[in-house]
């Protein structure tokens, strides 16, 4: 069995019947009572946020999680369709799961966080950041590169991100999963 002092972030935990993913931890020592540890946690098969106090060296249960490389295929009315690379077998996840839906793109490769004890999928992380066709954007004016306004684009995953007066339609830009946030354009 796992300790407080195994808590780290990303750390899946089970508390009360429910999944929890560890957001952030610390450790609260005072003179005259015993450390305690606390965590913000988020639910990974709910949607709650708590934050949760142990008593320093108290069990916590962590769950095994396995992480694989699965295709997206589509969406329908079940959910979310991927596809495992090595053994071409199909899962479906609700959208609740996957952390920036809008920004899938067919065939694209993400990676399916699976509880080990039950092999259920508990999460679906896109990469860090991602190249996307704009596929409509209102023109840029030459010379509206000395400021940082922005404007609204649309890329061709149907999601809305801002981007630099500069950026035109037709253009491959990088955009962070994390933010939803315009990165950098991207060279052809």
């Amino acid at each position: 069995m796992a300790t407080t002092a195994d808590m780290r972030s990303g750390l899946i935990i089970k508390l009360d019947g429910s999944l929890y993913s560890v957001v952030e931890f610390g450790q609260n020592k005072t003179a005259r009572a015993a450390a305690k540890v606390w965590a913000k946690l988020k639910g990974v098969d709910n949607n709650r946020t708590i934050e949760q106090t142990w008593n320093s060296g108290e069990t916590i249960h962590p769950v095994r999680v396995e992480k694989k490389t699965y295709q997206y295929l589509y969406k329908d009315e079940t959910g979310y369709s991927f596809m495992d690379n090595e053994t071409f077998e199909q899962i479906t996840v609700a959208e609740t799961l996957v952390n920036a839906p809008q920004f899938l793109k067919d065939g694209q490769e993400v990676i399916v966080l699976l509880n080990g004890e039950t092999d259920m999928p508990i999460g679906v992380e896109l990469p860090e950041k991602i190249d996307v066709l704009v596929t409509y954007s209102e023109p840029g004016m030459k010379g509206d590169t000395a400021t940082r306004t922005l404007k609204p684009a649309t890329i061709e995953t149907g999601a809305t991100v801002n981007v630099p007066l500069f950026v035109n339609e037709g253009e491959m830009i990088r955009v962070s999963t994390k933010t939803g946030e315009y990165v950098e354009r991207v060279k052809s």
